[in-house]
């Protein structure tokens, strides 16, 4: 919502300060509809032209997570430091091939059943599971599953901070696309030279709200959508290093309590639950 209230905002403040000065709508709603044909047809066409069809339909996927914000809150970090909690306190009392039953078909596991978002988040419950399971492989060495850890959620990193770059390149490119437009603006207006002053002062100021939008489109809304969808990935990004501290630490053989107290340390300050809280959640968990 605080999304879409800034951009009201934003146009309420540059066409109310237009409007305020004396200025008419008239050459703006007149030239507005073919200068976006223009502009925005030129964008969305360089945007197709430089990414795949995938990260297309991935880049319109974030602009609803851009309106919504993160999808994770206090509760589902909480979930998810319970389901940890759960599966490490099983692992380091009955070992490690107690969790297959849980690691190999999470959807029929009662502990991932607990938790549906956890269950339903496709990277998180893969990682979960890829990595207890390369535990019980023996493959138990902690800097070892550190270091590939780090490495898989870097890689997953890049590619869900994918959108936020096609935006920002769309920014830089918008101004550009602006002057084309005006300069198409400007080819038009000498075509016809002959026309009386007034006629050609609407052309020209018709050629001019070419810069004006790309300008706009540029700095006061694709700019802040590329920041936005950026801050969103990241903060997004602490739910799998959550998974990543846990496990490493319970790993270099530390207790159960312990292990989730690293994950709870990971979670972003304006979610991450008390001690208290959380200590309350993981021990009304049966075992």
């Amino acid at each position: 919502m605080l999304t879409i209230g800034g951009l009201v905002l934003l146009f309420a403040c540059v066409l109310g300060s237009y409007l305020t000065s004396g200025g008419s709508m008239a050459p703006l709603i007149e030239a507005v509809p073919f200068e976006m044909w223009t502009i925005g047809g030129a964008a969305i066409s360089t945007m197709l032209m430089a990414n795949s069809m995938h990260d297309v339909k991935h880049t319109l996927g974030s602009f609803g997570k851009m309106l919504k914000g993160a999808a994770f809150k206090k509760a589902d970090y909480i979930d998810l430091l319970s389901l940890l909690y759960f599966l490490v306190r099983i692992a380091s009392t009955k070992g490690a091939m107690a969790l297959e039953p849980h690691i190999e078909k999470p959807s029929e596991s009662a502990a991932f059943q607990k938790f549906p978002k956890v269950l339903a988040n496709h990277h998180a419950s893969t990682i979960i599971c890829d990595y207890l399971r390369m535990v019980g492989m023996n493959a138990d060495d902690p800097n070892q599953i550190e270091d590939v850890m780090a490495r898989e959620l870097k890689k997953t990193l890049l590619e869900e901070l994918h959108p936020s770059h096609i935006m920002q390149t769309m920014a830089d490119a918008l101004p550009a696309l602006g002057i084309v437009a005006a300069v198409l603006g400007v080819i038009k207006t000498m075509s016809h030279i002959d026309q009386p002053p007034a006629i050609l002062g609407a052309m020209i100021g018709g050629a001019l709200t070419g810069t004006f939008l790309g300008i706009l489109l540029a700095y006061g809304i694709a700019g802040p959508f590329s920041i936005r969808m950026k801050a969103i990935v990241e903060e997004e990004a602490k739910y799998l290093e959550v998974i990543r501290a846990v496990l490493v630490t319970h790993l270099y053989g530390n207790a159960p309590q312990v292990s989730v107290e690293s994950g709870r340390k990971m979670v972003p300050s304006e979610h991450m639950p008390t001690f208290s809280e959380l200590e309350e959640a993981v021990q009304s968990i049966p075992m």
